[in-house]
């Protein structure tokens, strides 16, 4: 009996000194409430469409190229052809190259998203980082990004929280969003 007792109270004391506690956020509905990242959103969005243009212009001077060879390449000499066909070759690689200096994986609008976002993510970090702290939070999950949360209880999302450490007021209504 006593050592049921013993046993009993060993693992009442394990389950009360493990227990941890945890929390959830949603970055996406904190970000959707900084209006600096909206500005940031923008901001990406007309240097995006203004390369984009930049891009569709160059290949219309490449199509105009190409069909200005097409209708005189026959009254052309070889050599002048073999010119004119290097020519478009190497205006249509010049823009290829500016798409991938654009577009590409390391290219100005991954800068760019990069150089206006990070500063904003960094930010929030910090806040859910002493928010986590000043409570008591072992663990807080983001429910909007990759770690998958099948359920958490309102009372554990401290979304609200965050956005009132970065200063904002909050309608303290997080989870009737969803």
């Amino acid at each position: 009996m006593k050592k049921i007792f013993v046993l009993t109270t060993v693992l009442l004391f394990s389950c009360i000194t493990f227990a941890q506690k945890i929390a959830c956020v949603d970055s996406d509905y904190i970000l959707s409430n900084l209006p600096e990242y909206k500005q940031a959103q923008k901001e990406l969005e007309d240097v995006s469409l203004q390369w984009q243009r930049e891009i569709e212009n160059k290949l219309a001077e490449v199509d105009k190229m190409y069909k200005s060879y097409q209708a005189e390449a026959l009254l052309l000499p070889e050599e002048l052809k073999t010119k004119k066909e290097n020519e478009i070759v190497a205006a249509e690689k010049e823009v290829k190259n500016l798409q991938k200096q654009r577009f590409g994986n390391d290219g100005d609008l991954s800068q760019k998203r990069s150089s206006l976002i990070k500063p904003i993510q960094d930010r929030i970090y910090n806040a859910i980082e002493k928010v986590a702290q000043e409570k008591n939070y072992s663990m807080v999950f983001d429910k909007s990004s990759g770690a998958t949360v099948l359920y958490s209880e309102s009372k554990i999302d401290i979304s609200d929280v965050v956005l009132a450490e970065l200063g904002y007021k909050v309608n303290g209504n997080n989870s009737s969003k969803r």
